[in-house]
């Protein structure tokens, strides 16, 4: 799991750069089809380690809780899982 977070971390840095750069992009007044796939680069990515972290969840927290065999710790997680996923539809 150390690796995971490390390259979760790594990513993070790179898309954290991507930002920077659609900053300056703005700043120096660039043109808006240029800013605007830097923007949609910027959202697959932060897509990409969403999704490392939504499977990250799944394989450690929400297992944990259906192998404990408490059943209100198992809604817990499920209840969060629909939670973010209704958040998203919006």
């Amino acid at each position: 799991m150390v690796q995971q977070t490390k390259s979760l971390i790594n990513r993070l840095g790179r898309i954290e750069g991507q930002v920077r750069g659609v900053r300056a992009m703005v700043e120096q007044d660039r043109y808006c089809i240029d800013i605007l796939h830097q923007i949609q680069a910027v959202k697959a990515a932060l897509a990409k380690a969403e999704d490392e972290i939504l499977k990250t969840h799944a394989s450690h927290c929400v297992a944990e809780a259906i192998a404990s065999g408490d059943e209100a710790e198992q809604r817990a997680k499920f209840g969060e899982l629909v939670d973010l996923f209704a958040k998203a539809k919006r």
